[in-house]
């Protein structure tokens, strides 16, 4: 009887809150801003990683299962692991349609969606360019649906939600505003990437792409067609080479020793280099080494 009485006495274990399962690092680090301690965020992939290729783990499964709350980028980014997880993990709450379901590419306007999608292409997206979050305002425009769904999923907590998202959002424009001040020398700098993860960033601050290193999404660069692209931007002044931290091909080396122009690393995701810790220090990581190389081609 008396034990029976300490278990009721005993206090209730404090409840982690709404599991948010995200896809890449960016994600959950918006759902950490927003939730703040009511949330137990997870993501399925870490920063070093290229979110077009992981394994459907046991881990990943356990972890997909008990979500309250999925938000990836969508667009079939994930295509290659995100049903497998969906399908075993077996999770009525976080299937399409319903309010535990959030794609980030359903709230923003999409680049680059293609008329005809065929093998020989490469490997495309047939839901337009999915790497959106390199550009500041779709973090926004995401920011904004996140927090509603957070509402909808756990009303007790609503206003907190709402107070953290304003107080995101406030800092988050003044942010963008600043990096476009920081970014304006930068306007028209011509830049050769490696593959086209950075069509958003470079319509948010006016660079010009003036080549693809890869031939199509996907496939790697043989002599031929790199030879062509070196006569092309030859005598071309200013020239950057930009590429993300998971892509280490010999072709971006190769390429900057022959055109002489510098190879700049620009972290796709939170986490992805020492300086990105945040979404803030990201963005800002990322305007630092485009400015510091620009200013060294243009000394």
């Amino acid at each position: 009887y008396l034990l029976l009485m300490f278990t009721l006495l005993a206090p209730l274990p404090l409840q982690a809150g709404l599991k948010v399962f995200t896809c890449e690092p960016e994600w959950a680090a918006l759902a950490a801003e927003l939730g703040g301690d009511h949330v137990d965020v997870t993501s399925a992939t870490q920063a070093m990683q290229d979110p077009h290729y992981i394994q459907a783990r046991p881990s990943l499964i356990a972890r997909i299962r008990k979500a309250d709350l999925l938000v990836c980028t969508g667009a079939g980014l994930e295509a290659g692991w995100l049903p497998v997880l969906l399908r075993k993990g077996n999770n009525p709450r976080i299937l399409a349609g319903q309010p535990g379901h959030l794609m980030a590419t359903d709230h923003v306007t999409m680049k680059e969606i293609p008329t005809v999608v065929d093998r020989s292409m490469g490997d495309i997206h047939a839901g337009g360019n999915p790497h959106i979050q390199t550009d500041p305002r779709n973090i926004g425009r995401v920011a904004e649906v996140l927090a509603e769904r957070l509402k909808m999923l756990d009303s007790a907590n609503g206003e907190e939600y709402q107070r953290r998202y304003e107080d995101f959002i406030g800092r988050w424009n003044a942010a963008i505003e600043h990096w476009e001040q920081l970014a304006s020398p930068m306007t028209g700098m011509p830049v050769v990437v490696y593959h086209r993860s950075w069509i958003y960033l470079q319509d948010w601050l006016g660079l010009k792409e003036i080549a693809t290193l890869q031939p199509k999404p996907g496939i790697p660069p043989g002599s031929r067609y790199l030879a062509d692209i070196l006569n092309r931007t030859q005598g071309l002044s200013g020239m950057v080479i930009i590429h993300s931290q998971y892509q280490k091909s010999k072709a971006i080396k190769w390429f900057s020793a022959k055109s002489g122009a510098p190879v700049v690393l620009l972290p796709t995701t939170v986490g992805a280099t020492a300086e990105a810790q945040d979404l803030f220090s990201w963005y800002e990581d990322i305007i630092t080494r485009l400015l510091n190389a620009h200013e060294n081609v243009n000394e």
